[in-house]
């Protein structure tokens, strides 16, 4: 896992847990698959650029705030 997916890893699930939602319910408000939540989370799978704007509009913050 390069710095940037384990920064992108640790930083999803930070704002997930702090929103009090569930993969699940941040996969519904993302438009994505829960699978590629858990995977993203775990470090196994480096999300695209859509997916880092559907994550952060989904989140209410900026995209780059995902990032670092």
């Amino acid at each position: 896992m390069t710095k940037t997916q384990e920064t992108i890893s640790k930083r999803v699930k930070e704002l997930r847990e702090n929103a009090g939602w569930s993969q699940i319910e941040l996969a519904s408000r993302a438009g994505i698959d829960r699978k590629t939540v858990n995977r993203i989370e775990n470090g196994h799978f480096m999300p695209s650029v859509e997916t880092l704007v559907a994550l952060g509009k989904a989140l209410g913050i900026p995209t780059d705030s995902i990032i670092g």
